[in-house]
């Protein structure tokens, strides 16, 4: 039988790049996220994990749930978004189809509208790769990526987690889940950057509302958090909805989930969006 050994929750801002620049003034703003990131990769092999499965909110579909199936994931990647921060990244990293394929008919099998695809063409988005360069750059373990649909609601997303949990349990993979994305996630308009941007936090009520969730997290309170969350959701401009933070608490148990939170590295802005990497950690 498969097992969860490893869940978290996970940043994936591009600016994570530019500290890996020797000239960049955000080398030491970026260390302890970046040491975060690594720990996690060095945990994730200590426990012999074969498959990270990852939500991964920069994957955003129009039409319905999308998971990358493919048997290899290879390519180069420009963001389109920010080339500036994310150029010719390569990444050439095993795929895990078959348990891509059971999440899929786990999900249809429950009314869910999820499509698995094995298509040579169809990439990974940086809210994938980002986080894959510094937890398995080198492939050791197998990639399942799964998109967040900008047109759901959160039952639907918590029914994908939950259907990604069964699976899991079901297969013969030692699994690590990634939710890949922000907390609030309020940007900085365009006539305000500048270089104080990457570093500053856009909106002081997304602050506060971040921190009190870091809290509830690290004193176990997720019945709170669970109930909080559609309207953290939509009034701290939850990226992709925080669908990846729906599918992750659904794969824990939702509100029945009561492990140690354990934040790995400071709550820190990045253009106006609050981020952090935290393990929820599992039995």
């Amino acid at each position: 039988m498969g097992k969860l050994v490893l869940a978290a929750k996970v940043s994936h801002v591009p600016s994570l790049m530019l500290s890996e620049t020797s000239d960049s003034p955000l080398r030491q703003a970026r260390a302890g996220a970046v040491a975060a990131l690594r720990e996690l990769g060095r945990r994730a092999k200590e426990r012999e994990v074969t498959t990270f499965v990852v939500f991964d909110t920069h994957w955003l579909s129009n039409f319905g749930y999308h998971i990358n199936a493919n048997a290899q994931h290879r390519g180069s990647f420009t963001s389109h978004e920010a080339p500036h921060m994310i150029q010719d990244l390569r990444y050439d990293l095993p795929g895990d189809p078959a348990l891509a394929q059971a999440i899929a008919a786990e999900a249809q099998s429950h009314g869910l509208k999820v499509l698995a695809h094995q298509v040579p063409t169809l990439g990974l988005e940086y809210g994938t790769i980002v986080p894959m360069h510094y937890l398995n750059s080198d492939g050791w373990a197998k990639i399942v990526s799964i998109a967040s649909p900008l047109f759901t609601s959160i039952e639907e997303s918590r029914a994908l987690g939950e259907a990604t949990r069964r699976a899991i349990d079901a297969s013969d993979e030692r699994v690590a889940i990634l939710a890949s994305g922000s907390l609030s996630h309020r940007l900085w308009p365009n006539k305000d950057l500048g270089p104080d941007a990457w570093t500053t936090i856009a909106s002081e009520f997304n602050r506060q509302v971040d921190l009190r969730v870091l809290q509830l997290w690290q004193e176990r309170r997720y019945r709170e958090f669970t109930a909080m969350l559609p309207d953290y959701a939509v009034k701290c401009n939850g990226e992709g909805g925080m669908a990846d933070t729906v599918m992750l608490f659904a794969a824990l148990g939702w509100d029945d989930y009561t492990g140690e939170a354990e934040p790995l590295c400071d709550y820190f802005p990045s253009s106006g969006s609050g981020q952090v990497n935290v393990e929820f950690h599992v039995s």
